[in-house]
């Protein structure tokens, strides 16, 4: 499929809205349940290089709750404790999977935030969580089948489900049109995982391997938020 018309552009009124390569390849994702709009599409392609970035740099797998355009939460898949659980709203599950574990914190950051949010998972993903979470749609590089039935069945059948190709390298150059004139940068290619931090500053050089996931969670979501955002980690 080389291009894909999409319900509408950031607005209703803003037809036609559609999503296509420009070199005539093949676009690089799936939609298996839904109709994505414009800004999902925004969400689940900026939460999608957010996850994969977290999970190069940490070896862990990774979650984004996306909302509008901006991350309302990211996290990796550390195991929660009996208090983190019920923080997050997740101890009536069980023992949960460590992908799990990373949606329950990055929908934990700021659940008010993350109401009718699109999902971005680094991993195939089981349902267990999902389902009963208030949500515009997920993207992963696969599901499994009885996770997949389970998700298709939300919002009546419309609930946005999309597959994207872990291996798609996009082009080292961007563009993007505003008011008729074409945009062109570099994308933003800064490799930040733990070796990032070695260059320490202050007078204590020692910096706990916790934190130095911190950190890489911290700077990597910064990357796919709005200009002059803070995170807290």
């Amino acid at each position: 499929m080389k291009a894909l018309e999409l319900k509408y552009g950031c607005n209703p009124n803003q037809k036609p809205s559609r999503i296509y390569m420009s070199d005539g390849r093949e676009l690089p994702i799936k939609v298996l349940c839904g109709r994505p709009g414009y800004i999902n599409f925004l969400d689940a392609f900026n939460g999608w290089q957010l996850v994969s970035e977290l999970k190069k740099a940490t070896g862990l797998p990774a979650a984004t709750s996306f909302k509008h355009v901006s991350p309302a939460g990211a996290a990796v898949g550390l195991p929660l404790s009996d208090t983190l659980a019920k923080i997050y709203w997740v101890d009536d599950l069980g023992e949960l999977s460590p992908l799990a574990c990373a949606y329950a914190r990055a929908r934990g950051a700021d659940r008010m935030s993350s109401f009718g949010d699109f999902i971005s998972l680094s991993d195939v993903y089981t349902a267990k969580l999902i389902k009963r979470e208030v949500s515009d749609g997920v993207i992963a590089p696969g599901y499994e089948p009885e996770a997949l039935e389970i998700l298709k069945q939300k919002k009546k059948g419309n609930y946005n489900i999309i597959e994207i190709d872990p291996d798609y390298v996009p082009a080292a150059l961007e563009h993007k049109e505003v008011f008729g004139i074409t945009f062109e940068q570099g994308r933003n290619e800064l490799n930040i995982d733990k070796d990032f931090f070695s260059d320490v500053v202050t007078e204590n050089k020692e910096i706990p391997e916790q934190a130095k996931i911190d950190l890489a969670i911290s700077m990597i979501t910064l990357k796919y938020t709005q200009s002059n955002s803070v995170c807290y980690v």
